[in-house]
């Protein structure tokens, strides 16, 4: 017990540094940068107008913003992350959160009941992002709670999770097997059904761990538990879970904002419920008359005497009083409604909202639960009964910013402890729909004891059998550019890496690649789709460049058929053709962010029917995971100099 306390204690230690590190990016970024700048990183909008006020959840004033210069700009704002209104004149700012972003408009949801005087003040308005404290102080709620709980479930969980106690399962319990899932996407979904405490879905690219995962939760509702949660790091992945289950009929609220627009999202969104409900018409009713109030004691009157004092306060408080009968209806709707549902879905964060923070949950399910902090996964644990992890520890790690706390273990999930302490607790997805068996051969090997079998539907299927106009070709090809005098250099400061040498042919490649295809063929059932990684922001920028140079690369971009981005930009995603810039080539031998192997596992499984991958050899090979690579690649016929690309010959 002492061991998992004195565990958890370091936990918390580094949370506390990457929030003090995360705080200083922040404070670099904003305190010591004008407004251009800021502007420029997107993470502020100025000038802005208000145009719409109006009252929203718990009484606070939900303001619309739109930017009146620099539209179109591109910025890092979207619903859920904290922002706050601020002033050019004197003035301090009002806090908020992003509730819906629309091109050069956005809602703030604000801290406050009553605006500042000095947004009527005449003054310029400006939004930015801000600090996030809200997820660190719910993390170290969340932690406090874990540490301290003792002869609880949590106290149970806890233990269980961490590897002090055994989990225990109810193997007896009669499973009928789901006809629309294989083999082992049934064995997770009986692993679940038979587990009294925790229990994982291993999810390998391609295996279809949301499916599995959604046809899980169905099958929990089926067995009569009542109340379930089902939760991960990112709005995507929350928004995906709850359209899913929205289409099987589930009885569905989505808690917090979405972080894409759609019908079906909005619809089962707490807001969007408590409008349909039957008692929101006097809800409405009872905020306008207090918004009426409000008006006749802010009207401006010639004459102040006491009497007009009298009736200002008088107004004020008719309005305090009609206010606080409509929060009670707004408390009795979301009760009721909470009481009726099925499930509840949320951010992990999310899952602390004052809306369902005192709900008890008979199954928590954590989706994407190998990319979460360990102590974002236990704000929603600390109500649960049960346990339910999806992910793949074998790919990205969560984002961790202070290299002190990355060091000490920060991006060590409890996915990953749980899955190495109670190993059967895991069953993992072993049949992979997505890529041909020679782009997934060197990832299973690595990552996947040899164990994932590529289905029957995609294991041969090469890009010429999809797409007729493509020449029969290899599916895997290494181009190799030692040799060449290429090198990597340092941009910006130090910042990035960027090697132009080598992105050039990676283009030239790309364009012989797609010489026999014209893009916008009406015979294709789904378009072409066709990407392109690199692990540095410098190289992408000079690959975006040489792109608008290509006409046909420049209308597949234009067309939303190719794009480029870092391997983030693409975990969950897929295409036709992948091409990876692995940028780095130099005498030391300095491969950088290529040494997180598990990154280059998620980069190297995109591909459906054909990856490139060009880089060099002399540089990579100084590395054991490439020189595998290397050998891979000879092994099934992949190796490519790109001498046979850039000789006068191959002209």
């Amino acid at each position: 017990m002492d061991k998992i306390l004195d565990e958890l204690l370091d936990v918390r230690a580094l949370l506390k540094l990457e929030q003090d590190e995360d705080r200083k990016q922040y404070q670099l970024k904003n305190a010591q940068t004008s407004i251009t700048e800021r502007k420029r990183l997107g993470i502020c909008w100025y000038p802005v107008s208000v145009i719409k006020q109006e009252v929203g959840f718990g009484n606070k004033v939900v303001v619309e913003l739109e930017r009146t210069s620099g539209r179109d700009q591109l910025h890092m704002f979207q619903a859920g992350s904290s922002a706050a209104l601020f002033t050019n004149g004197e003035g301090g700012a009002l806090n908020g959160v992003v509730l819906e972003v629309k091109r050069n408009k956005l809602r703030l949801a604000t801290s406050k009941e009553d605006l500042p005087d000095w947004i009527e003040g005449g003054s310029r308005l400006g939004v930015e992002l801000t600090f996030d404290e809200v997820s660190y102080r719910e993390m170290e709620i969340a932690l406090m709670k874990v540490m301290e709980a003792e002869k609880s479930r949590l106290a149970q969980l806890r233990d269980i999770l961490l590897g002090a106690q055994p989990a225990t399962f109810r193997r007896e319990r009669p499973f009928t097997p789901i006809a629309s899932l294989n083999d082992s996407q049934n064995a997770a979904v009986q692993n679940i059904a038979q587990a009294k405490d925790v229990a994982i879905i291993h999810g390998p690219p391609g295996t279809g761990k949301t499916t599995t995962l959604v046809q899980a939760i169905l099958h929990t509702l089926s067995t009569g538990e009542k109340k379930l949660l089902v939760t991960a790091p990112s709005n995507t992945a929350v928004d995906l879970l709850t359209e899913r289950l929205a289409e099987h009929g589930v009885n569905v609220i989505r808690i917090g904002n979405p972080s894409r627009v759609s019908e079906v999202l909005l619809e089962h969104t707490l807001d969007a419920q408590i409008m349909h409900h039957r008692e929101y018409k006097q809800l409405k009713k009872l905020r306008k008359t207090a918004q009426e109030y409000k008006s006749m004691a802010t009207q401006y009157k010639r004459n102040f005497g006491p009497e007009e004092r009298e009736h200002r306060r008088f107004m004020k408080e008719e309005s305090k009083r009609v206010l606080s009968q409509a929060d009670d209806i707004e408390d009795y709707i979301t009760e009721d409604l909470l009481d009726q549902v099925e499930v509840i879905t949320c951010t992990l964060v999310g899952s602390a909202n004052r809306a369902i923070r005192h709900l008890q949950y008979d199954t928590v399910f954590i989706d994407e639960a190998a990319q979460a902090l360990e102590p974002a996964c236990w704000i929603p644990i600390t109500r649960a009964n049960r346990v339910v992890l999806a992910g793949d520890h074998c790919q990205l790690p969560p984002t961790v910013k202070s290299i002190a706390a990355e060091r000490g273990g920060l991006a060590r999930t409890l996915f990953e402890k749980c899955i190495e302490r109670q190993p059967e607790t895991a069953v993992m997805l072993n049949t992979q729909y997505r890529m041909h068996e020679h782009i997934m051969g060197f990832s299973n090997g690595q990552f996947y004891r040899g164990e994932l079998q590529a289905h029957e539907s995609v294991r041969t299927t090469t890009l010429s059998d999809v797409f007729p106009a493509f020449e029969p070709g290899l599916v895997v090809e290494f181009i190799d550019t030692a040799g060449c005098g290429f090198q990597d250099q340092t941009m910006g400061e130090g910042s990035s890496t960027a090697n132009p040498e080598e992105a050039d042919v990676l283009i030239r490649h790309l364009v012989n690649l797609l010489a026999p295809y014209e893009p916008g063929d009406k015979e294709e059932a789904a378009p072409l789709r066709i990407g392109i990684i690199a692990p540095y922001r410098a190289q992408i920028n000079y690959l975006n460049d040489q792109v608008e140079h290509e006409p046909k690369l420049a209308a597949l971009q234009a067309q939303r058929q190719l794009s480029v981005g870092t391997v983030d930009s693409f975990q969950g995603q897929e295409r036709d053709i992948m091409y990876l810039s692995m940028v780095r080539s130099n005498p030391e031998g300095e491969i950088g962010f290529l040494a997180d192997v598990r990154r280059m596992n998620v980069a190297m499984t995109r591909a459906k029917r054909k990856m490139v991958i060009v880089g060099d050899s002399a540089t990579l090979g100084q590395n054991l995971f490439y020189q595998e690579f290397l050998a891979y690649a000879e092994n099934i016929g992949a190796y490519r100099s790109a001498w046979e690309l850039i000789s006068p010959e191959a002209e």
